[in-house]
């Protein structure tokens, strides 16, 4: 595992263990996400790896491409829900290359892929760093109710932002800055059961296909694994839509 992976492996307490799976193609997943994760991931030395996984089994592929949600109001996706790829970024807002990889690679992204239709991000919130950790996937998720998701995540990215520490005051300072509107609603929502749900939800997505870092991304059901360069997710994304092409 690389040096990134492996600064980024640690679990809360609440979360250590993967759900027990009973399906067979459902635990196939599991055994190949956890080679994928590993596979993918950045170079010992620190320079990442520029290539996605080799292509999963078939019945694997459709277990893992079958985990975007495509829901048209995703209050925490960016794209069309109808997109020919999907990309799924499981992150915590206390990694360090998850911040990278939201500074660096996802903008450019975001221009030369979901502006034209061709991809889809759906945000899953896989927070391991502790306590913080949550309360800032909560509280995105409180902003993503009044459509202030990506202004939150953008802020709580910046460079810098992380050292801050993402204390209930710290929270509210980036909903001021990403302009959520109603800071009694978003304290609200971020100490609501919906939000324990959703976060709930996606943690279990997660440990149920073998993701134990992050950033850990799906294409279209192929694993990459770390904050690798833009190219590798640019690769990723051409076999994807050729492959979505009837």
């Amino acid at each position: 595992m690389s040096s990134s992976s492996s600064k980024n492996s640690r679990k809360t307490t609440s979360a250590a263990k993967p759900l027990l799976i009973s399906a067979g193609v459902a635990l196939a997943a599991v055994t190949l996400g956890i080679v994928s994760w590993q596979a993918t991931a950045p170079a010992e030395q620190g320079s990442a790896g520029s290539s996605p996984a080799a292509a999963p089994r078939d019945d694997t592929s459709a277990a893992l491409r079958a985990l975007a949600r495509r829901e048209a109001g995703d209050k925490l996706a960016l794209g069309r829900a109808d997109a020919p790829v999907v990309l799924i970024e499981y992150s915590d807002f206390k990694c360090g290359y998850c911040g990278k990889f939201a500074r660096d690679t996802e903008p450019e992204l975001v221009k030369k892929y979901v502006d034209n239709g061709t991809l889809r991000i759906e945000w899953r919130n896989f927070p391991i760093f502790g306590a913080e950790s949550e309360a800032a996937a909560r509280a995105a998720w409180a902003a993503g109710q009044q459509d202030r998701f990506a202004a939150f995540h953008s802020a709580a990215y910046a460079d810098g932002s992380k050292e801050k520490g993402f204390a209930e005051p710290r929270l509210l300072e980036l909903a001021r800055e990403a302009g959520v509107p109603d800071l009694d609603r978003f304290k609200a929502d971020m100490a609501g059961e919906q939000a324990a749900a959703a976060l709930k939800k996606d943690q279990e997505e997660g440990y149920r296909i073998g993701v134990t870092s992050t950033p850990s991304f799906l294409v279209n059901g192929r694993p990459i694994a770390g904050a690798q360069p833009l190219a590798a997710f640019t690769a990723a994304i051409a076999q994807a839509e050729a492959a979505a092409k009837p």
